[in-house]
């Protein structure tokens, strides 16, 4: 085929829109290291899709699934519910006041004094505070510098 038109690639793909959508994407294909599957004759990528679009040694579904991986920006992947994941867990592991899978507490449950010393929590003992934060003036503050 010396000249290439879209009047030869239209039998193959009817919607003038697809039909450019699929010869782009079958040339960056190509660009990419795909194999051709027709002689290049000193061509370049677009000119040599859409050859091969029209000479059919390309699927045309194939091309269609290829541009839509391709222009996807986000895939969509199957991830159980928390709910789920409750359930496979099983509550034991959520009781005695640790947190849910989504890191909060059920309603009117409370952290033990090990699950909060556990994230780093200070718990009063006795009335003392072991540690964290104290209240200071700014006499504190300059006698520091």
């Amino acid at each position: 085929m010396a000249r290439v038109t879209v009047e030869d690639c239209i039998v193959q793909i009817p919607n003038r829109f697809d039909l450019v959508m699929a010869a782009a994407q079958r040339a960056r294909d190509i660009s990419a290291g795909s194999a051709i599957t027709v002689d290049r004759d000193n061509d370049k990528d677009p000119v040599v899709s859409l050859r091969e679009i029209a000479d059919q040694t390309v699927n045309a579904a194939v091309l269609q699934e290829s541009l839509i991986k391709g222009l996807q920006k986000h895939v969509e992947v199957d991830e159980p519910e928390d709910d789920d994941l409750e359930r496979l867990i099983g509550n034991e592991g959520l009781s005695g006041g640790a947190a849910g899978l989504d890191g909060r507490l059920a309603d009117g449950e409370t952290l033990g004094e090990d699950a909060a010393s556990g994230l780093g929590m200070d718990v009063e003992q006795d009335g003392e505070k072991t540690g964290g934060f104290e209240d200071v003036d700014d006499s504190t503050l300059t006698d520091e510098d």
